[in-house]
């Protein structure tokens, strides 16, 4: 019987740490947006088992800004993070946590890890959720956001600080906002 295992290698770089590793899979999911805009994965873990995920993309069934070869939101030049009522797409926070119910999966506690590209040049940008996601989050009992970021660093937010920042403040002081980073 063998035992000798060798040490794990991958491009010549260490196994990666769990958020990084979650991270990368939130990277991947993000490659199946529909959006023009900009590129998004998410997935919720708990308890260390991926239980959700979700990426930009027109609600089921419906065509999304692909298969109509425009975006609306571009046509009228609005900015990013503002009017979301007219964008054809779910954001991929709200994707998650619409598969996780479909599913009938409990998110209470998990952890939910947000990976954003711009699809024009491929870069990544700040991937911090919006006020509607940040609603939903807290309304579905996640504990911690782990988003990635322009400066491919990564931000960790616990949802309970959102909770008590809002409790003082208005939503609108919320510091970290979706859309910052970007230009129309």
């Amino acid at each position: 019987m063998y035992r000798n295992f060798p040490k794990i290698f991958l491009n010549n770089k260490k196994r990666p740490g769990k958020t990084e590793y979650y991270l990368n899979i939130a990277k991947e999911v993000a490659r199946r947006s529909t959006c023009f805009r900009y590129q998004a994965g998410t997935i919720i873990v708990r308890d260390d088992q991926i239980i959700a995920t979700g990426y930009i993309g027109a609600p089921r069934k419906t065509k999304d800004c692909f298969e109509r070869a425009f975006c609306i939101r571009d046509q009228q030049k609005i900015p990013h993070g503002q009017r979301y009522e007219l964008c054809r797409s779910c954001h991929s926070e709200m994707n998650a946590i619409i598969n996780a119910a479909r599913a009938g999966v409990t998110l209470l506690n998990g952890d939910m890890y947000c990976y954003g590209l711009n699809p024009k040049d491929g870069k990544e940008i700040n991937s911090f959720p919006c006020f509607l996601c940040k609603k939903m989050i807290i309304n579905a009992g996640l504990k911690r956001v782990i988003c990635s970021t322009k400066d491919k660093e990564i931000k960790i937010f616990l949802v309970e600080d959102w909770v008590k920042d809002w409790q003082e403040r208005d939503i609108l002081d919320d510091e970290y906002q979706y859309g910052q980073d970007q230009k129309v």
